[in-house]
């Protein structure tokens, strides 16, 4: 029966490639989504599937309930845009400046929806059912993971594998992760509060630049010093902010940055050694100082055995050598939200290619996807659901 299903997903393409398209043309940022969740729930019950819309605030779940009684698997795609201005010059660019997909949730959501259609249609075979996770705001902490859990989205369910379509692994691969696949990703901001004055005259003036440069400078060493060289963390510094001026000394700087890490006890060093740190230059200096740092997603840690079988579907569908273990990514999901509470896996779906200009990494202004890696995804994702039930 998988065959029929694949062959659904392969007759289908052309309506997966509109629905991605238009969800491209169209998108909508982190917990402002409002026409996405409203296609997303027609195209659904227009399959004749059972709908709920404004799970967790703004998720849609879809319930396909198989004839024959069974165990429940869910499968998940996410849905929010990010705050970017689409530089592709492509028929489907957004048309919404300063907005875009540009980390293939558009894609997700359509190879979901287009499983959706298939598995529906033979929902007579099914021993069990299927939950069809829309989840709204993957991009900006708090998520929407948390709260659709919340709102009873896993209620029932025996497991829940996701995909990411993955630009940066070539189309025709997949990649898999038997423990930690992404990194727990949090985000600080420090305000260092100095002393205004004369660019000539330092001395009258407590300069709020020197000691936050310098705090930057310091911080890395908390990672090639107080982390072994077995464990992996990162601390980024993306903005730094003070003044407008050439000869004034501002009162204050602002730094923004990321931390990323796997271990429990590596995030809690690093987010007191920092801020220790600070205390130091800015008292050592005569300063005050804010910090704030705010803990984002848990690491995403894949279940062993749900990854195993997830990855032997995968195989063949794919071709045993090109399914692979990778090296987790020092980047965030909340997709571990649901890995918290019940077994499955997330893997990563190749969808890069040099000949369709999809060479660009995610968030960029000019990512794209090869987009027959929704077939691959989509395939991948039916057949783990259909094993899981009727096997």
């Amino acid at each position: 029966m998988l065959k029929n299903i694949f062959a659904m997903l392969e007759n289908d393409f052309e309506e997966t490639v509109k629905v991605r398209r238009y969800l491209h043309q169209y998108p909508e940022l982190s917990f402002e989504e409002v026409e996405t969740p409203a296609f997303i729930a027609r195209f659904l019950k227009e399959q004749g599937i059972e709908v709920k819309e404004g799970v967790g605030g703004r998720g849609v779940v879809g319930m396909i309930r198989g004839e024959q009684p069974g165990k429940t698997v869910a499968l998940r795609a996410d849905f929010d845009a990010l705050p970017i201005h689409d530089l592709k010059d492509v028929p489907y660019r957004s048309k919404v400046d300063g907005k875009m997909h540009a980390c293939g949730h558009d894609a997700h959501t359509a190879t979901l929806l287009s499983v959706a259609k298939a598995l529906q249609a033979n929902r007579h075979l099914l021993k069990g059912n299927v939950v069809l996770i829309h989840q709204f705001a993957e991009e900006l902490v708090p998520g929407g993971a948390i709260e659709m859990i919340k709102d009873g989205c896993l209620d029932g369910v025996d497991a829940i594998f996701g995909t990411h379509l993955w630009s940066t692994i070539p189309v025709g691969k997949a990649a898999f992760q038997e423990q930690e696949i992404m990194a727990a990703a949090d985000h600080f901001e420090v305000e260092v509060i100095g002393k205004g004055g004369h660019g000539g005259l330092p001395h009258e003036a407590v300069d709020p630049v020197v000691i936050g440069t310098n705090w930057v400078q310091a911080i890395q060493q908390i990672i090639s010093r107080s982390v072994s060289p077995l464990d992996s963390a990162v601390i980024t510094v993306g903005s730094l902010h003070a003044g407008d001026a050439f000869n004034i000394i501002p009162e204050k700087m602002t730094i923004k940055g990321t931390v990323r890490t796997f271990k429990a006890e590596v995030q809690e060093m690093i987010e007191q050694r920092m801020e220790a740190l600070l205390r130091g230059l800015c008292e050592g200096a005569g300063a005050s100082y804010t910090y704030h740092y705010l803990r984002g997603y848990p690491p995403v840690r894949n279940h062993p055995k749900e990854t195993q079988f997830v990855m032997e579907g995968a195989k063949s569908i794919l071709g045993s050598e090109n399914c692979y273990i990778t090296e987790p990514l020092m980047v965030g999901e909340d997709f571990s939200h649901y890995l918290k509470r019940v077994p499955g896996t997330f893997f990563l779906t190749g969808a890069g290619n040099p000949e369709t200009n999809a060479v660009y990494p995610h968030h960029h202004a000019r990512f794209d996807i090869d987009e027959r890696s929704m077939i691959h995804a989509g395939k991948i994702l039916a057949s783990a659901a259909w094993r899981f039930l009727n096997e």
